[in-house]
């Protein structure tokens, strides 16, 4: 059944409706805000608005009407709470109101579904977890009243829904004890088609050459209906061309020129696009007048599209326009002060434009004109893009302190301008004293405990509403301290800045005041209370030790620090010596002395070009020496080129770090072995980079290479090196397409580099060229439409850069594209084999120009337009596909043509074929066995199908040993088998009904144990058992083992 419904699983529903989370009826959905109070100490900052993003409304836009719903998107931002506690943001047991997870969607349920339930889907999380009630056209339903209903975690089961009692929106109301949110609206719809009215049709008589228009008058239905006329008889349906006109808009039939084939009776078939149902009308006879022929007359359009067309932005508009006329008039669309949309197509004869993806750009005036030799008619329309509102500023969660003000924008665009609502707890939020709203900002100004709750935010126009939401909490605690601002030293030395932390954490924020010993401290300009309430100490001198005390209080209360200041006199540094140049092999040591305040410790650090000296992984080059507590040295011992660089000495105390360096330059031995001293590189490929390293070797051995030179890049030079391997590759018809491998970077000598394409038809003399100045370019495209296709032309490619033109490739011929195909397959035949496969073969005439890389085959339902078919493509010279996974005993259309590169060819003539009937759906019934040693004789009840199942041809009985996947199969004609089972075991039998639409259900299983010897006899049957088919069954088995006794 395509209407499914699932139960998930939750965490358990507790908590309560508080007093204040009543909804008003009839409200759309939103998202949510929570304003509330938290009361004690540190609790106050458990708020962690990261762990719950609010879910929003679509962000493509909620649209009121039923027929559309967009996707939700997540997002959160929360604001920082004065001086929030870094602690617990990560803390995930923290209290928050409810936050949809699930929204309920529209729904179109058929009258005639099997499944008798409908359900709509709700889920909330918040802590305490969300409680959940549903309201249907604003009103709540009494769950608890009606056993129709049902809560399964949120969602609303509705059993054996009807549309004169269901139907219509619904919105899902969930609640914790925070607040209460409620949802998008969900419209219920049901899916039906009445019959036509068993009332006879008058014929409509009429000369021939007049127009006529015959009235489908359409039975009750929801929702949409398509339209077909049927022909004197079914399946012989109405062809529509230039001079016949079926309206999916009114349902008629609009002939324009009657003639005599057109004589016959008509009757309209109508569908349901959801349910498939399908009604015919009673006939309308259609026949010609004996009082001569209609003499030609001007275009008189009949059908057209309203003065006003509204479309959504993304939606594709179909506008219709049949004009009654003799001679037929020819219908032709043009967009009033401009051009017809490039992507616009004309379908049915010219009788319906079509604007795919239509955008605000396609809006305008829109005329049809019909015309004929006899005149003309024009019909203008207004086409009107509308847009859902979309989100441009969306809500972020707030927290304030009691007292603070309030202040939410929610901005959204949209076609027309979306207006703004707000709600609380799900119930209209109104101005007050000391609530503004004004075009999508909420202020409320010095808010309090009142002011608690879950706040939503709407944007909505004519088309479509969506929410946006926010969770705002008010705190309110006395101040306290985290632990790592209590009582603490703070050592600095003279001159330096002091800041001692003071950040209580308070709601509202608290008034501070530092006391130095036991006298209250001024500001000065040296002296100065940050805005967050710290104190800062600019050049801090001897005088400025001694004991600070912070005090915070607000109205809840009050909570102090303590800290210590101590100023000592700043560290200085002296490293010797200052610069060495030293010969590789050589030792040297740094020495590094600090002059520090004596009642403090001191580290020393060494490093190398900025970074820190790894001591244990050096080779034994380095060595770190302290001689005194105040002073350290570095040993270098057997000095290498590597070890040259920049040596820094840093020492750091409780209240300091200062730092200082030296250079040490490394330079080779005057007097080398060997004999060279120096060398060239030659021919180095222009513009490359390199590095350089010197070996140095003897008879005893090769030693390490030195460490690399510097990078040094050759100069530039004209380009040597040509494009490799020139080829074409297939394209569009009248294209050329020349392709090559790239040059490397290394061979491309200089900046500015790209390629010389020429190219000449074959036996010309000039060459036509083209620059491509990309240099990882590795394809050209040539367009002519003089060039035919096929034609020989000679290549070849160049390289250039800024110093001038490099040589060409060697000349390639390379042919000019074959075009797409141009011929349609023959012989073509669509064979039914089972009921979801059809195999379709072909024929393909060979053609000079437009070979084939292969073929697509197009398929669809009867009823449906060919717009509609889908597709499916083969590969190389295939003549044959199997179509798999088609709906049984259903007529399709199927056409088949060629594609290469460059396009598709023409479709082939359509043809017809219908999937197989259902294999049946009823199991052999009261299936009988009897055992004689390994010997197993069934029995079984004749499958009869329905009518709209396959006419049984045979029977399988498949049989395995228990354990075992594989089963043996036998096939019998008749309700009988025996069954011989090998092994010793135990065995699983099955028996079901085989017809062309497959295999039909298998009956229960058999257990049969088999060993040698003995008899054992067994009857199992269905739950629909004939009595009087046991004793035909038993007669048979008797037959078949006669040595045995019943």
């Amino acid at each position: 059944m395509w209407l499914s419904w699932k139960l998930l699983l939750f965490l358990s529903l507790t908590g309560c409706l508080s007093d204040y989370s009543e909804a008003v009826p009839g409200l759309p959905t939103s998202y949510a805000a929570i304003l509330r109070i938290k009361s004690g100490g540190s609790s106050l900052a458990s708020f962690n608005s990261k762990n719950r993003p609010r879910l929003s409304s679509p962000s493509l836009g909620s649209v009121s009407s039923p027929g559309w719903r967009g996707a939700t998107q997540h997002y959160h931002s929360p604001t920082n709470l004065y001086h929030f506690s870094e602690t617990f943001k990560h803390d995930e047991n923290v209290d928050y109101g409810p936050v949809f997870v699930q929204e309920p969607d529209d729904m179109i349920f058929p009258t005639d579904s099997e499944e008798k339930k409908v359900s709509l889907n709700c889920q909330a999380r918040g802590n305490p977890t969300p409680t959940y009630r549903w309201l249907r056209n604003g009103t709540e339903i009494d769950i608890e009243s009606d056993y129709r209903f049902s809560l399964i975690e949120g969602s609303l089961i509705i059993s054996n829904p009807s549309e004169m009692k269901d139907s219509g929106q619904y919105q899902c109301l969930t609640t914790n004890m925070f607040g209460s949110i409620l949802s998008r609206e969900a419209v219920l719809q049901f899916a039906y088609l009445g019959n036509f009215s068993g009332r006879t049709r008058s014929a409509v008589s009429v000369r021939e050459g007049q127009g006529v228009v015959l009235m489908c008058s359409p039975p009750l239905h929801s929702p949409e209906i398509i339209y077909s006329w049927v022909f004197n008889e079914f399946p012989s349906f109405v062809v529509e061309d230039s001079r016949r006109f079926i309206s999916q808009e009114t349902g008629n039939l609009y002939i324009s020129k009657v003639q005599t084939s057109d004589v016959g009776s008509y009757i309209c078939l109508v569908k349901n696009t959801v349910t498939n149902a399908r009604v015919l009308s009673p006939p309308t006879p259609l026949t010609l007048r004996n009082d001569g022929v209609m003499g030609e007359y001007e275009p008189k359009i009949e059908v057209h599209f309203p003065y006003t067309v509204t479309a959504a932005r993304g939606t594709t508009v179909k506008m219709e326009c049949f004009a009654l006329g003799n001679p037929v008039p020819t219908i032709s669309w043009r967009k009033v002060n401009g051009h017809n949309p490039s992507k616009a197509r004309l379908r049915k004869s010219q009788a319906v434009l079509e604007i795919p993806n239509v955008q605000l750009e396609d809006s305008g005036t829109y005329e049809c004109k019909a015309e004929n030799s006899r005149g003309r008619n024009v019909f203008r329309g207004q086409l009107q893009v509308y847009t859902y509102p979309h989100w441009v500023e969306k809500l972020n969660d707030t927290q304030l302190d009691s007292g603070d003000q309030l202040r939410w924008e929610c901005k959204a665009t949209g076609k027309p301008r979306p207006t703004y609502r707000w709600l609380k707890n799900g119930a209209p939020l109104w101005p007050q004293s000391r609530i503004e709203m004004i075009s999508g900002v909420l202020m409320i100004h010095s808010v309090n405990v009142s002011d608690a709750g879950m706040y939503q935010c709407l944007a909505e126009n004519k088309y479509g509403t969506i929410y946006a939401s926010a969770e705002l909490k008010i705190l309110a605690s006395a101040p306290t301290f985290p632990l790592n601002q209590m009582r603490k030293t703070i050592i600095v030395t003279k001159g330096q800045e002091v800041v001692i932390e003071c950040k209580p954490e308070a709601s509202p924020k608290p008034t501070i005041t530092w006391k130095k010993g036991d006298k209250v401290l001024r500001e000065n300009k040296r002296i100065t209370i940050l805005p967050h309430g710290s104190l800062r100490i600019l050049n801090a001198s001897k005088s400025d030790e001694g004991r600070y005390l912070c005090q915070g209080v607000n109205v809840f209360g009050s909570a102090e620090i303590i800290a210590s200041v101590s100023v000592k006199e700043p560290t200085r540094i002296e490293l010797t010596p200052k610069k060495i140049e030293l010969t590789v092999g050589e030792s040297i040591v740094l020495s590094c002395k600090a002059l520090h305040d004596s009642t403090m410790d001191v580290t020393f650090y060494w490093t190398l070009n900025g970074q820190p000296i790894d001591f244990e992984k050096e080779g034994g080059h380095f060595e770190s020496i302290k001689a005194q507590a105040s002073s350290a040295d570095l040993m270098i011992r057997n000095i290498l080129l590597m070890h040259a660089g920049r040596y820094g000495c840093r020492v750091q105390t409780a209240a300091d770090t200062v730092s200082d360096e030296t250079e040490l330059l490394v330079r080779v031995p005057d007097l080398i072995s060997g004999d060279m001293e120096s060398a060239m590189a030659v021919e180095l490929n222009p513009w490359v980079e390199y590095e350089f390293r010197v070996v140095a070797t003897n008879k005893i051995g090769t030693g390490d290479p030195s460490a690399p030179s510097r990078v040094i890049r050759t100069n530039e030079a004209v380009p040597k090196t040509p494009p490799a391997n020139v080829s074409g590759r297939s394209g569009r018809r009248h294209e050329l397409v020349i392709a090559w491998e790239p040059v490397s970077e290394e061979f491309q000598s200089g900046e500015g580099f790209g390629y010389i394409v020429a190219f000449r038809p074959n036996g010309t003399r000039g060459w036509k060229e083209k620059m491509v100045t990309s240099s990882d370019a590795s394809k050209f495209i040539y367009r002519d439409e003089s060039v035919p296709p096929l034609t020989p032309f000679e290549v070849k490619v160049g390289v250039y850069n800024n110093k001038g033109d490099g040589p060409f490739s060697p000349i390639v011929v390379i042919c000019s594209a074959e075009g797409e195909p141009t011929a349609a397959p023959i012989d073509v035949k669509a064979t039914s084999l089972s009921v979801s496969e059809i195999l379709v073969a072909w024929k393909h005439i060979k053609e000079s120009l437009g070979r084939p890389q292969g073929f697509e085959v197009g398929y669809w339902k009867d009823m449906q337009q060919e717009e509609a078919a889908q597709k499916v493509k083969t590969e190389g010279n295939e003549s044959s596909i199997l179509l798999t996974g088609l709906e049984g005993n259903t007529l399709y259309h199927l056409t088949v043509r060629a594609y290469n590169a460059a396009g598709y060819g023409p479709p082939s003539t359509a043809v017809h074929a219908a999937t197989k009937k259902s294999p049946p759906s009823q199991a052999p019934g009261n299936i009988m066995w009897i055992q004689d040693g390994s010997h197993v004789s069934l029995g079984w009840e004749p499958v009869r199908p329905l009518a709209n199942e396959s006419d049984v041809m045979g029977y399988k009985v498949l049989f395995r040993q228990e354990g075992q996947s594989n089963s043996q199969v036998i096939e019998t004609q008749k309700t009988s088998a025996v069954v011989l089972l090998p092994d010793v075991g135990v065995y699983i039998i099955e028996v079901c009904a085989v017809s062309e639409g497959g295999d039909g259900t298998a009956s229960p299983q058999i257990r049969v144990p088999s060993f040698s010897g003995g008899k054992v006899t067994s009857a199992q049957s269905t739950l629909h058992v004939l009595s009087t088919s046991s004793s035909s069954v038993t007669l048979l088995l008797a037959l078949m083992v006669p040595s045995t006794s019943w």
